[in-house]
């Protein structure tokens, strides 16, 4: 058995891990990478391996960073089942969809930019049509059942606690007379979060693919997350300016919208109206609404109620055509605005971003990771100017971090979930993490006894 790290190594984005068992190849995740545009567009056009080849794909969750180049991998040949839960097909098929739109759309516009120039035109790495595609390909899984993806693999998924439908991989392997129990961790949620069940710790496994986003970081509590959000948002509002929050459509936006909902509740910030501008983020709420088995109990009991905290409540609008959008940029009132994408790379929120980086009043509020040389992570890093649609701004505005509203675990939860198999596991891979993170989680596992644990680089091959 072998396997292939071909994406998510020295990185957090674009998960890529090939596995090659009794003459078959079993795709891990098949993510979009999210860095320098020209790089991003060139590693996600090209796969480091024959798309037609692979016979099956295993997806952990729906987030484009695991699931966005599946179009382009279908479009080069890939014939296959792609295993998900069920709440994953229906959330990634809308996210897919969205993903071609919003690439067809951005190339568009910046293929004007470019016609100006006398440059030549660039081509989405996919369309929407291409993503229409994928759906048909799925086959959802309820959590715990077995399934056998390829000869000689019995696959379970589990509770990760991430997103809706997010998973962790168990893979019982026999080959050639050998028995391995392999585990993919895709990515780790965190305990105490709104609306979601908490994460299935792994068990006796022999191998493990594990993400290690925050190995050099403790979160801190949710409730105290909230409460930082809450006081940004009080001064925000109070200043008379607009908080504008890139994120993620499904998952981080649902929970921002559950905290907005309970302090106007609550009374304590001003009832100011909170417009939710993705037409993902619409799809998403019905989607939600259909898979109560991802609830943990207090939000089932709010759902059978018809109160949903996440979905509902006055000062909330779902924003859904492009004129009401850019209506929301003619405004001059305090308003929270929550829009994709997460990292601030694609979509309405950099038009949000442009119209309200040089109003002092103003906040733009980053409240989870942010890959390297994105909007996001220059936003976050507080640079004075930024680039956007090739057009240098003046950041005037206040930027808060909100690193506690993350739903990724903590250095705490990655060290207990690798603790889950010190008896039985002989190699830990750490993926989906930078270099800093990553080498500080190794160093703590060694210190409680896990010596096994390795940083693949780009493309490396390991045989087991």
């Amino acid at each position: 058995m072998r396997i292939n790290f071909h994406g998510a190594a020295h990185t957090v984005t674009g998960s890529q891990h090939l596995l090659e068992i009794n003459g078959r190849t079993l795709l891990l995740d098949c993510g979009m990478y999210q860095g320098k545009r020209a790089e991003s567009y060139k590693r996600n056009l090209n796969f480091h391996y024959a798309p037609r080849r692979v016979n099956a794909v295993i997806l952990s969750h729906a987030h484009i960073d695991h699931s966005g180049n599946l179009p382009n991998l279908t479009k080069q040949g890939f014939e296959g089942n792609i295993f998900v839960t069920h709440a994953t097909r229906d959330v990634a098929s809308a996210m897919l969809l969205d993903s071609g739109r919003i690439q067809e759309s951005d190339a568009e516009f910046v293929n004007k930019k470019r016609a100006e120039r006398g440059e030549p035109p660039v081509e989405p790495v996919y369309t929407e049509r291409d993503a229409e595609n994928v759906a048909g390909m799925f086959a959802g899984m309820n959590y715990g059942e077995a399934f056998e993806p390829i000869p000689g693999v019995v696959a379970r998924f589990y509770e990760a606690g991430h997103i809706l439908g997010s998973a962790g991989v168990s893979l019982r392997i026999e080959e050639k007379g050998r028995k391995i129990h392999l585990w993919f961790s895709g990515d780790i949620g965190r305990y105490k979060l709104p609306l979601l069940r908490d994460p299935v710790l792994p068990t006796h496994a022999d191998y493990m693919i594990m993400e290690s986003t925050y190995g050099d970081k403790r979160h801190t509590d949710p409730e105290l997350a909230f409460h930082e959000f809450r006081d940004v948002v009080k001064q925000t509002v109070e200043r008379g300016g607009k908080m504008i929050v890139p994120a993620f459509a499904v998952g981080r936006t649902q929970e921002i919208v559950y905290h907005l909902n309970q302090m106007m509740y609550e009374g304590d910030v001003p009832p100011v109206p909170v417009y939710v501008d993705s037409p993902l983020a619409v799809k998403a709420s019905d989607i939600f609404k259909n898979h109560l088995e991802c609830f943990d109990d207090e939000t089932r009991e709010f759902v059978r109620e018809s109160r949903h905290p996440a979905l509902d409540f006055p000062m909330l609008r779902y924003i859904r055509s492009v004129e009401d959008s850019k209506a929301l940029n003619e405004r001059k009132d305090p308003m929270i605005i929550i829009s994709a994408s997460g990292m601030a790379e694609t979509g309405r929120i950099l038009h949000h971003i442009k119209n309200n980086i040089e109003n002092p009043r103003n906040t733009i509020c980053i409240v989870s990771w942010q890959a390297p040389y994105t909007l996001g992570r220059r936003l976050a890093d507080r640079e004075p100017e930024v680039r956007i649609f090739g057009e240098i701004y003046k950041r005037k505005c206040d930027v808060a971090t909100i690193g506690g509203l993350s739903g990724h675990a903590g250095q705490d939860l990655l060290i207990k979930y690798a603790l889950g198999v010190k008896e039985s596991v002989r190699d830990i891979f750490l993926v989906h993490g930078e270099e800093k993170q990553a080498m500080m989680l190794k160093l703590l596992l060694k210190e409680r006894g896990l010596d096994g644990v390795h940083y693949p680089d780009l493309h490396d091959q390991v045989d087991i």
